[in-house]
């Protein structure tokens, strides 16, 4: 197993080790030890997973104020996504940077997002499974998200018109927002 550190250095790809013969492959997709040892000690405590039918379909920003903020390590099982993080801590040397991360149900790549971020998705292709695990329970009174298109972050998505849902496509703007996030707590 591999990390590599992106722009911003909290935000992690990891790329499995792969094994593959005449029957197909197999890969470790999550070993705490490992993980813990390359430097992302997080436990985890709840899985999720999605499914989007059409191509450009957009889910994000998102995430969960403090004190139920969620760390999240995510993958692609199927199909391809352009999987983006968004520094939202204030007073971070990153904050407002955002990077992404092409995962696909044949790179097999992680991305680790830890607590402070944003986190959305574009689906490159029809027919799109993630996974993601987190390290906090779901909390209706702290779920938060704020405009994919807010141009104080200026994602590129890549995609013009995205299929959005409702929830998404009236989110507020981050300067309307209540997110909560202190670089360093």
């Amino acid at each position: 197993m591999e990390i590599r550190e992106t722009f911003i250095p909290e935000v992690k790809l990891v790329i499995p080790d792969v094994f593959g013969d005449n029957r197909g492959w197999f890969y470790e997709s999550y070993n705490y030890e490992k993980f813990k040892a390359l430097g992302i000690d997080t436990v985890f405590v709840q899985d999720n997973r999605s499914f989007s039918q059409k191509k450009g379909t957009l889910r994000g920003l998102h995430f969960q104020k403090a004190p139920k903020a969620q760390a999240k390590l995510l993958c692609c099982t199927r199909g391809e996504i352009l999987d983006v993080a968004v520094d939202l801590r204030k007073g971070s040397p990153t904050y407002l940077k955002w990077v992404s991360a092409h995962l696909s149900g044949e790179n097999k790549h992680f991305l680790y997002i830890p607590k402070g971020f944003a986190h959305g998705f574009v689906t490159l292709t029809d027919n799109v499974e993630v996974l993601y695990k987190v390290d906090d329970y779901y909390s209706k009174e702290n779920d938060r998200s704020i405009r994919f298109d807010d141009e104080s972050i200026g994602v590129d998505w890549g995609i013009a018109e995205p299929i959005l849902s409702q929830k998404d496509s009236s989110a507020p703007l981050l300067r309307d927002s209540d997110v909560n996030f202190v670089y360093g707590e």
